[in-house]
């Protein structure tokens, strides 16, 4: 293939300056835009932005979306109405900076979120940017300046859009297998008759076979009013008759919710790459998976990818893909198209290619099946959560361990942005709580349960740690609230030097072991940091009580028998235990 250096120029554009407010955009992605400035004032800035956004929706230009630069159009026109009501610039060389910036304020003071504004007073800049680059000089010095950034105030952190439950999860992956199973047997079966009416099984199989011809029928056909008023008849159901002719035949609009659901929640593409699959995606077959090729629109210089996907049944995500393309092979006779979502719509009796906005039949297909959220409510589903919701489970499975999670992405991306949502959130503070748990109860003593402790009398070697046993075990180097493995090497104090802490300083201290015979006095000092309370303010009582009371009524006590705890507090009772006096410093 070879080129001429011809063809990479760029046909100017139109020189009518009017008839230049009026043309249509052909988007790379989704169609075509059709763009009407005709009656915007001021007409200079809708000369130059009209410019603007030609150039920008041209090939290699930063919008190829027809959503993108509708978008655009739109935000152009709030920017026009700004400079009609708030400004004196008639023409862009009139722009001033302030102009700029108080239309920043002007959208703040209208309630925009730091997001919202950023992105709406964006799209003024680029096309102010492009009319810079496209006739330098034309705009004023402190004009360039200022477009050379978009917004003097920080964006702030965005609110991450949050996962579903496993609970509604498991819900929308049910009910969705059981649409596709049901959806999968019904295509290819055309409508039945009565086997017993000659009459109604002719006319019957004479609009299938209208279909099988043309694809469709239509409610004026001479065999559709024919079955219509045969059925009507007949008491037979007709105010679906449309739909469940076509349905044998072709995927409907209904179906779209459930495979879109489940495909999304197999595999984690976003919900704008699932719209975008075509019939030619599945590529590279291995052991048991394939790969899906899709085009992500918002990857600039990688647009392109793959991701490998379980491949067998239509429980799978390439089994599914497969049996898609094999139902709509019928359809594509019709609808000449490459898109994989082929589908008949009811509403408007025609055979349609590629996925519109699907929130309306969504929220159908939730109420038929009565889903609900966390909280019982009637589930409100959003598609694009469900990413998030794939992602989130894969969380779960993999543990948070980041190198098998972030799959796709840096690490640093899959933690910001998938593992860092709401719904993970009790996930990980519990985690956190549980950390901390282990380390306060590896940081304490040993509690020794009378059957504990007479495992370790009975053992061989000395328990791991502790080469002193029966030291420990005989009393021989008690202290006051437990049996101490090391008064000389303290945690506390240097090696060799006698324990310095207070007594009750044993409660924190891995070298203490806490026996079923240092009940009593354990139990006697509960009752007197408890005493404690009436003297002592409530910020006073816990700095100097609080982990020791906790120490003691969460992980002491609870260890022991409530037969082995009674015995200590008679024993408590019977005898005046002496309390050492650091209790009362």
């Amino acid at each position: 293939m070879r080129f001429a250096p011809a063809d990479g120029v760029v046909p100017p554009h139109a020189s009518d300056r009017v008839l230049g407010l009026r043309f249509n955009v052909e988007a790379r992605y989704g169609g075509t835009l059709e763009v009407d400035l005709t009656g915007v004032h001021p007409r200079p800035f809708a000369i130059a932005f009209a410019g603007a956004l030609r150039r920008q929706s041209e090939l290699g230009g930063p919008l190829g979306a027809r959503s993108t630069i509708k978008q655009h159009f739109q935000a152009y026109l709030r920017f026009f109405a700004y400079l009609r009501e708030q400004s004196t610039a008639k023409t862009p060389a009139d722009l001033r900076a302030d102009d700029i910036d108080g239309y920043e304020d002007f959208l703040e003071a209208g309630g925009m979120t730091p997001i919202h504004r950023h992105t709406v007073l964006a799209k003024a800049i680029l096309a102010l940017r492009s009319v810079d680059a496209d006739q330098p000089g034309l705009l004023h010095e402190g004009v360039r300046r200022r477009v050379s950034y978009t917004s003097r105030q920080s964006v702030g952190r965005s609110r991450p859009r949050d996962a579903y439950s496993p609970f509604v999860a498991r819900q929308l992956r049910d009910a969705a297998r059981g649409d596709i199973a049901r959806m999968f047997r019904r295509i290819g079966k055309p409508l039945e008759s009565d086997d017993g009416d000659a009459n109604l099984r002719r006319v019957t199989d004479e609009a299938n076979a209208r279909i099988v011809v043309s694809g469709r029928l239509s409610s004026g056909d001479r065999a559709f009013k024919s079955l219509y008023f045969m059925r009507l008849r007949r008491n037979l159901p007709v105010s679906d008759l449309a739909e469940d002719l076509h349905a044998r035949f072709h995927l409907r609009a209904m179906d779209i919710p459930p495979l879109l659901t489940f495909l999304s929640l197999e595999t984690g593409l976003e919900l704008e790459c699932c719209k975008a699959l075509t019939i030619d995606c599945l590529q590279n077959p291995g052991h048991g998976t394939i790969e899906i090729a899709y085009v992500k629109r918002r990857a600039r210089g990688a647009e392109h990818k793959h991701i490998r996907v379980r491949d067998g049944g239509i429980g799978t995500a390439g089994g599914l893909v497969r049996k898609l393309i094999e139902v709509t092979a019928f359809t594509r006779q019709f609808v000449p198209s490459e898109n994989l979502w082929l589908y008949y719509y009811t509403g408007r009796k025609q055979l349609r290619a590629g996925l519109d906005h699907q929130q309306e039949l969504v929220a159908r297909w939730i109420k038929g099946h009565n889903l609900v959220d966390d909280d019982g409510e009637p589930l409100r589903l959003v598609l694009s959560r469900l990413r998030k919701t794939h992602k989130a489970l894969w969380y779960l499975k993999t543990e948070g361990h980041m190198t098998r999670f972030a799959v796709g992405h840096t690490p640093e991306i899959a933690a910001r942005h998938y593992a860092d949502i709401p719904s993970l959130r009790p996930l990980h503070e519990a985690t956190v709580a549980e950390a901390f748990s282990e380390v306060a109860a590896a940081a304490g003593p040993i509690v020794l349960t009378p059957a504990e402790e007479e495992s370790w009398r009975q053992c061989d070697a000395p328990p791991q740690g502790h080469k002193d046993r029966d030291g420990v075990l005989c009393g021989e180097q008690d202290v006051w609230l437990a049996a101490c493995s090391g008064f000389d090497r303290s945690p506390f104090g240097k090696p060799g030097e006698p324990c310095p802490q207070a007594f009750w300083g044993c409660l924190e201290c891995r070298n203490a072991v806490i026996t079923a015979r240092k009940l009593p006095a354990i139990i006697a000092f509960l009752r007197f940091i408890e005493d404690q309370r009436a003297g002592l303010s409530a910020a006073d009582w816990a700095m100097k009580f609080g982990r020791a009371h906790d120490r003691i009524a969460g992980q002491v006590l609870p260890a022991f028998p409530e037969s082995v705890i009674a015995e200590a507090r008679r024993e408590a009772d019977r005898h005046a235990l002496y309390l050492p006096p650091e209790a009362r410093q």
